[in-house]
């Protein structure tokens, strides 16, 4: 075996080392790549993280664009039936004193439906804003004129003109009113 081994290294010189030893790098050479290569890996972990960071985002943007889309899209809708609720309420408030009497049982049906309509608009989150006697409050409300009123505080709601909707704690429309001076 020795035979074997003295063979292998007969065709070279004595007392040199192979070739590929020498061409190892060193001991700096390494450090420096090893430090290049740790650099390359922080890099490629911050962009990690990064991508991470901005697809949890965009998952909780797109959620909150789908409940938002929910929850108000049915503005439009709740829009387009207000002006049914008022006609009911009008109907309710003009009929003449005369004709009450005779118009009983339509009174009656026109304010079961109405509370119907209303109930229904609840279940969807609609609610009405009605607030005589109220301060006024511009978030809410609107004011289209002032009145003097003796028995109730300035910047209080003594008449609505026109009732405000909310839907899921949103305006939709504000209520008309008039507020005392």
């Amino acid at each position: 075996m020795s035979k074997h081994k003295s063979d292998q290294n007969s065709d070279m010189p004595q007392g040199e080392a192979p070739q590929e030893m020498l061409e190892h790098p060193s001991y700096e050479e390494l450090l420096q790549k090893l430090n290049e290569a740790e650099q390359k890996a922080d890099q490629h972990w911050e962009r990690v993280l990064r991508m991470q960071a901005e697809a949890k985002n965009a998952e909780q943007r797109a959620k909150r664009e789908i409940e938002n889309a929910f929850k108000y899209g049915l503005d439009k809708f709740v829009n387009g039936l207000l002006p049914v609720v008022d006609s009911l309420e009008l109907c309710l408030t003009s009929v003449p004193p005369d004709m009450q009497k005779a118009a009983a049982s339509v009174i009656e049906g026109v304010q079961m439906t109405l509370k119907m309509f209303l109930a229904e608009l609840e279940k969807a989150g609609v609610q009405q804003v009605n607030p005589v006697n109220e301060p006024f409050n511009p978030e809410t409300q609107q004011a289209i004129s002032t009145q003097p009123a003796a028995d109730v505080a300035p910047g209080t709601v003594i008449s609505v003109l026109q009732k405000g909707y909310t839907l899921n704690q949103r305006m939709v429309r504000p209520a008309l009113v008039v507020v005392a001076k």
